[in-house]
């Protein structure tokens, strides 16, 4: 078992409540869209991505970019430099700030309900350590699971890791309940979540997208800003 894995099975032992930590001691940062406004709590015990999207949102690197990816009943995705002048037509997705962060995945403390805020990253079979984007994020939407996609979701948890607990009720109860991309879990840092605005992100979600999964009408960040400090 990898100290990884050693640290994760740690952390399943752990009550919730005392991983997840307190909203309220958490850095919010606002984004100003075209469609309307969301604001985020980036969570305290993923301090590298906390941090480095503090740092981003300080230089105004935001500022202008488009949600280039949208998936309905999936996820809204934002953060390539390369959006911010883009033509129509033009494929999206692969820029950044030339560097990378290393994964803080923390689950089961933090998942990917909806309203998580998480990190984009490059997938397993050219990125195994499972390194995030160093601007690009996504805010997962997620359909409602039902009892039957909720039990396969445990059963393959149980599968597919090198530790062995029953997923948390109140997990299994905000992906029956409130929706949510569970078969991300593990897989992806989640360090954040929306504390105001899921109507814009569900507005967001609902748009018309071309066969590249971009806005065929562009959703920008008008700006983006610091409006708490974490404690």
């Amino acid at each position: 078992m990898t100290a990884l894995r050693r640290f994760l099975l740690l952390l399943a032992l752990l009550p919730l409540p005392l991983m997840a930590g307190n909203l309220d001691s958490c850095a919010l940062v606002r984004f100003t869209t075209t469609a309307g406004d969301i604001t985020v709590a980036l969570y305290n015990d993923t301090p590298l991505h906390r941090d480095n999207f503090l740092k981003l949102v300080r230089e105004k690197y935001y500022d202008g970019l488009l949600f280039h990816r949208v998936i309905a009943d999936f996820m809204i995705q934002a953060g390539d430099p390369d959006t911010r002048n883009a033509a129509a037509g033009t494929l999206l997705g692969e820029g950044g700030p030339g560097y990378t962060i290393h994964e803080e995945i923390l689950y089961p403390a933090h998942y990917h309900k909806r309203g998580a805020l998480a990190a984009a990253r490059e997938g397993d079979d050219v990125n195994p350590e499972m390194r995030s984007s160093g601007s690009q994020f996504y805010i997962v939407w997620g359909k409602r699971q039902t009892m039957d996609q909720i039990e396969n979701y445990q059963q393959s948890m149980r599968e597919n890791s090198d530790w062995q607990f029953e997923v948390p009720d109140n997990i299994l109860g905000d992906y029956e309940k409130v929706g949510g991309t569970p078969w991300l879990d593990g897989a992806y840092t989640v360090f954040g979540e929306v504390t105001d605005g899921l109507e814009t992100v569900e507005k967001i979600q609902n748009v018309r997208t071309d066969r590249h999964d971009r806005p065929k009408t562009d959703v920008r960040i008008v700006k983006a800003e610091v409006i708490r400090e974490h404690l």
